[in-house]
């Protein structure tokens, strides 16, 4: 068996994929040290345990279908620390690395053969969402322990095969619920990163890491405003809502239950930021019990007077850091 021979739907098993590719014979995320590819295995059976439901989003956007993958780590909080050319990193930096991800999945026994092998369904060649490559959400491990799980976010880089049984069931209902407020990348990251280099137009298809600077921007202000909070005896946490009839997974910034504040937490002061911030509040807004919560927006410095009006008009109140401690500008 060859490369040009595996095509989406082939049933295969690790073994020859492990002579095709490289890589070993067991794990979930397997680099090869061979080829330029990582091996990515999906098992809804062995998976469920851990809190995984991997697969297919049934919505699409204006860049075509999403796969969604947990990331690797059974046990404790699954984070991007190690060596950069193994696990979660790995997938993080496949870009920069020339790597291709290749999706399988598990499909029952292998027929005739006396162990545990399973066959694998090859699904395709992917790359990480340039926009946003991965999300951080809660789910209960196999002793039922809340955790923090990273979930890739998987669009197709050339052929694909997407069928109806690798697709995330809906949500019956829609369900809010909280979880642990400081998920912060900072936290997960290294804790020494440097700026990517910029990427040229042509090369914006293949930048699938974050923008990480915004993003730890972000999440540091975030961190901050969080122990600020808890310094004032606040109850702090966020919401991870699942929507009814799709299989979105929404989470929330910050939810202050002592004052009944939703945050919409970013990374810059910007316009474009500032109406995403009230486009995310509207949204989330309607999921938040009790119902009715004040609307906020942190922002790392003040913006222009012309967007605090825009926020004010929309009655959102606006914090944002001056000089070590914080101003709130109310909207009346």
């Amino acid at each position: 068996m060859d490369l040009a021979s595996i095509r989406p739907g082939l049933l295969t098993t690790r073994e020859e994929m492990k002579e095709v590719f490289g890589g070993g014979p067991q794990g979930g995320i397997i680099p090869s040290n061979t080829t330029s590819n990582i091996l990515i295995y999906v098992d809804h059976d062995s998976g469920k345990k851990y809190g995984y439901e991997d697969g297919w989003l049934e919505e699409e956007d204006e860049l075509g279908p999403v796969f969604e993958y947990t990331g690797q780590g059974t046990r404790g909080e699954q984070t991007f620390l190690g060596q950069k050319g193994s696990g979660n990193k790995a997938v993080l930096y496949h870009a920069d690395a020339g790597r291709s991800l290749r999706v399988f999945m598990a499909a029952g026994r292998v027929p005739g053969s006396k162990s545990a092998a399973k066959q694998q369904r090859y699904i395709g060649e992917f790359e990480l969402d340039s926009n946003q490559p991965y999300t951080v959400r809660e789910a209960n491990d196999e002793k039922g322990e809340r955790r923090r799980i990273i979930v890739f976010r998987l669009r197709p880089a050339g052929e694909y095969e997407r069928v109806a049984k690798d697709v995330i069931a809906r949500a019956a209902e829609t369900e809010a619920h909280p979880v642990a407020a400081n998920v912060a990348a900072s936290r997960m990251m290294e804790p020494k990163l440097v700026e990517p280099k910029r990427q040229r137009a042509s090369e914006s298809r293949r930048a699938a890491q974050p923008s990480l600077i915004a993003d730890l921007r972000q999440s540091e202000l975030r961190d901050q405003y969080l122990d600020e909070l808890a310094k004032q005896q606040h109850d702090v946490f966020a919401y991870q809502i699942k929507i009814a009839g799709t299989t979105t997974i929404l989470k929330t910034d910050l939810y202050d239950a002592t004052e009944h504040e939703l945050y919409s937490v970013r990374g810059e002061s910007s316009r474009e930021e500032v109406r995403m911030a009230i486009g995310q509040l509207k949204d989330y807004a309607r999921h938040i019990s009790p119902r009715g919560p004040k609307l906020v927006v942190l922002l790392p410095e003040k913006p222009q007077d012309d967007l605090l009006n825009l926020l004010h008009t929309e009655r959102i109140d606006a914090v944002f850091r001056d000089g070590a401690g914080y101003t709130r500008s109310v909207a009346n």
